[in-house]
């Protein structure tokens, strides 16, 4: 009587470990999983970065028309745009001013009557981009106005216009340097947080199990 005591509980001993060692072996597979970013809209992938954008004004004398250029561009926290005007005055654009440009340039490229869009040698021979297109050819459009410039960034004409919104050739090369490093600088650090948060998961799990291995078996 007492040795078929004894096997039932040998078994159910043996029986009660199996269960536990499934658990935990089920517990370390269903680690927490990075959830994958659901598909995006188009305007998602356009690069919202933030820049401080100084753009001159300039007055042609034979339209008399005023016309603008990209003379200054750095990456920033935070989106500036600094208007210096033909006296030399500057002015930082209130975000209500930014949003009223926008909207008037969205406009016009819904119309197809943007000079963004036209052919370089039309925009140069009207005397070049207003203030409102200068401001969504810059490094800031995307951060400003991501809707439109889903609309513009596969637009061959704008890719020309928009290279010649700059000062100089110089200029403009400065500015993409400077927002290269950046990215740079930023995908790295970005790396080094995953690769960190990464290794702090796997050390909580390991110390976790071996802690709840040695209260389970006690010991």
């Amino acid at each position: 009587m007492n040795k078929h005591i004894k096997k039932i509980s040998n078994a159910t001993l043996i029986g009660s470990m199996g269960v536990l060692v499934l658990a935990t072996m089920q517990g370390c597979g269903d680690a927490p999983q990075e959830n994958k970013p659901a598909e995006q809209p188009a305007s998602s992938a356009i690069k919202k970065e933030g820049a401080t954008v100084t753009i001159q004004e300039s007055l042609n004398k034979d339209s008399n028309k005023s016309t603008y250029k990209i003379i200054d561009e750095v990456p920033s926290a935070t989106t500036r745009v600094i208007l210096r005007d033909v006296n030399g005055t500057e002015k930082i654009l209130s975000q209500a001013e930014i949003d009223k440009l926008v909207k008037e340039e969205e406009a016009k490229v819904n119309a197809g009557t943007s000079d963004l869009t036209k052919k370089p040698e039309e925009v140069k021979d009207s005397g070049g981009l207003g203030l409102a297109g200068t401001l969504m050819a810059s490094m800031a459009a995307g951060a400003i106005g991501a809707a439109l410039m889903n609309k513009l960034s596969n637009n061959q004409n704008y890719q020309q216009n928009r290279r010649a919104s700059y000062s100089s050739p110089s200029t403009y090369s400065r500015s993409q340097s400077s927002f290269s490093k950046a990215r740079a600088t930023n995908s790295a650090m970005s790396k080094r947080a995953t690769t960190s948060s990464s290794s702090t998961r796997r050390s909580g799990f390991g110390s976790s199990s071996r802690a709840s291995s040695r209260s389970s078996f006690g010991g």
